[in-house]
Parts: C-alpha cells; structure tokens; sequence
C-alpha cells in the first residue's frame, strides 16, 4: 500500500520506532539511522522486532558529515520522524525549518509524550504520566481500588505511535497534492485524550458517569474478567440484552430474577459476587469450551504465546514466530495482497555501505 514511500527515521525509543514499523509493514521504504558506535538501550535487544523491514545507516548525529548526510537522505524522502524532547532536532542542525529547506515537500514527524510547546514540553515522562494526565488511567482499576498501570499499549502505542502513523500519512497526502510539507505534532497525552471519545460520547446518555465502577463497561457483572479453579481468567462484556441473555442460559441463570434486571447498578456488585463463585469452580480452557461458537461475548484470557497457539490464529496467523522471536503480523490487512512475510530485522548500520552508495549516485546525477 505504500510503495514509493519513503521516511527517515531518527533511532528513539517506543512510539516512533512503532510507527515506522508500521510504516514499513505497509511497505514504506523506511531507512533508521542508528546511532554511530552507540550501544543498545539497556532491556532491548540487538536486533528489535520494531526495526522489521527497514534499512539501517549507522550515523553520528553531532558530526557535520553525517548530518550532511541525514539531509542529503531528506531530499528525497517523503517524512521524517524523530521523538526526542523539543529543541533537541535544531540543536543537532537537522530542526524542521532546516529539513523543509532542503525538501519543501517533506512531513517532519515528531513524537513526545507532552507535545512541542505546552507547559511540561521539557520535562520528562512516561507512558503512565501522560495517560494519568489525559484522563486515560482514570478508569483502569476497580472501585475502591488505585488505578492499576496498563500495558503501555494505552499511551505510547494508541495515544502515540498510531496517532504519528496517520498524522504521517494524511500530511504526506497533503504534501502530493500540493508541494508543501509540515510539522506533524504528535503527543500521548494529546492522542489518549483524544481516544477518550468513545467514553465521552456513552457519557452524553449517562453510560459512563465519572465515579469508577458505575459505568456500562467498568462495572457490570458481565463486563470484566473472573478468575477460574487453575489460576487462569475468562474475559465477560456481553453488553447488548440478547447476547446477556445467551450468557446467562449457558450458566443456567435464565430464570433468575437477580440477574434479570441487567442494567440495574445496585445489584452488580452482588452479582459480581455470584458469578465470580461460579467461575472459581472450574478450570479457564474448560469455560471456554463450554461458551466456544456462542455470542454469550466470553473469551479465555491467553498470554501471547497461547494466543499464537490457539485455533483462532491457526485462522488469521496474527502472531508468528520467526527465528525464535515471537512477533505479531501487520494490520489491518488488504484485499488482493499476498500474504505478508516477516520483515528481515537489520543489524544496526547493515545498510550503511548501499545507502551511502546509492547518495553518491544521486549526488553524481545531479546538473
């Protein structure tokens, strides 16, 4: 889907590098400059699945040939993405007025958790900080109980990575039609803001009222998970009365009065309760079995490695293991397109030797 597409993309940590994979998966000519003699961030490791499909230059950003070189590789690409803190890029002589100086055309993608310019721009943060701040880990905990730290899928990769991904590419649309490029700006704590509107709109009919616990998908009896007799979890959100219905027939609570009143607030606590009793009495995969093919809306909780185990993926292949790394396949997925194959993960600096080569062919070919 993107062929012809190219983006440079400066080595960071978390979102931007996600986003470029996704880039890449989508078949973007994605080039990483990794940083020149520089070691691996400590608990990643040498070879990141978030490096898939790209080609890697190993550069020294703080020396004037290479940075040469990082804008001779700008003048024909189509976006750039960096995610250091503000001011960082312009102090390295490769900030966004200098970029678009030597391609009018180029996307200049930046990643941080706080934004470019707001009262916390400078200071430094992580994924629970900014999702904390947005409203994002309001409601991720029980009531009564502190909020529990999600996994960082919530801020840097929803309210981050693919938050840049479409801000890229509707700029680089942008840019093709008319010549001119931008700044896309792309902060977690604005992108987890942002995804809190599926809430707000529930909220607008009283569905997610502010206290924890009280709204249609954090406080039901039939919208969490439940712990079972070996120790493993099943996942309940059967919202809609008919699939609530097959839900309770299952459990042969179709007749019972108490669970009836679905929507009734007073009682889900207590029919928490009940069902969580029920649940405790047998083993997880059991459960699963037993409402498997229905729309009662029950799953087993799996870890990925069970998931990649599980029939559902023998279907849809959405977790792979290649050379002993256990990855997920791209999405979303097109029609009339092969299957994907993994793409090769680099070396740091693998492709040094060919990108200089081909720069110096471009530079050779100019009048």
């Amino acid at each position: 889907m993107l062929d012809g597409v190219r983006i440079i993309e400066i080595e960071g940590l978390g979102p931007g590098p996600f986003a470029a994979m996704l880039l890449a998966d989508l078949g973007a000519d994605v080039i990483v400059v990794h940083r020149k003699g520089g070691g691996v961030t400590p608990g990643m490791p040498e070879r990141a699945v978030l490096d898939r499909g790209k080609r890697s230059i190993a550069l020294d950003l703080k020396a004037p040939e290479d940075v040469a070189t990082i804008l001779q590789l700008v003048e024909s690409a189509d976006g750039l993405i960096e995610g250091f803190r503000p001011g960082v890029m312009e102090k390295l002589g490769l900030g966004p007025e200098v970029c678009l100086k030597a391609n009018t055309a180029l996307v200049f993608g930046r990643m941080t958790g706080w934004g470019q310019d707001s009262p916390l721009s400078h200071t430094a943060g992580h994924d629970l900080n900014y999702i904390s701040m947005a409203g994002g880990a309001w409601y991720a905990g029980e009531p009564g109980e502190q909020p529990m730290t999600p996994p960082t899928l919530v801020g840097d990769i929803g309210g981050g990575a693919m938050y840049l991904a479409v801000g890229m590419l509707a700029a680089i649309m942008k840019a093709r039609a008319t010549g001119t490029g931008t700044v896309v700006d792309a902060a977690i704590y604005d992108g987890t803001a942002h995804m809190m509107n599926l809430m707000m709109t529930l909220r607008q009919s009283g569905g997610f009222p502010t206290p924890r616990g009280q709204g249609l998908l954090d406080g039901p009896h039939w919208s969490r998970t439940y712990r079972c007799a070996d120790g493993g979890h099943i996942g309940v959100q059967c919202l809609e009365p008919k699939f609530y219905a097959i839900f309770l027939d299952i459990l042969g609570l179709g007749d019972d009065p108490e669970f009836l009143d679905q929507f009734n607030r007073d009682s889900w606590p207590e029919l928490t309760a009940r069902l969580a009793a029920i649940f405790s009495s047998r083993p997880r995969d059991d459960w699963a079995t037993t409402f498997a093919g229905s729309d009662a809306c029950v799953a087993p909780v799996l870890s990925p490695e069970e998931a990649m185990a599980h029939p559902m993926n023998a279907a849809r292949q959405a977790w792979r293991e290649v050379d002993g790394t256990l990855q997920a396949a791209p999405a979303p997925r097109f029609s009339g397109q092969a299957a994907w194959l993994p793409g090769a993960i680099p070396t740091r600096g693998q492709h040094t030797d060919d990108i200089l080569a081909d720069l110096a062919r471009r530079s050779g070919a100019r009048p």
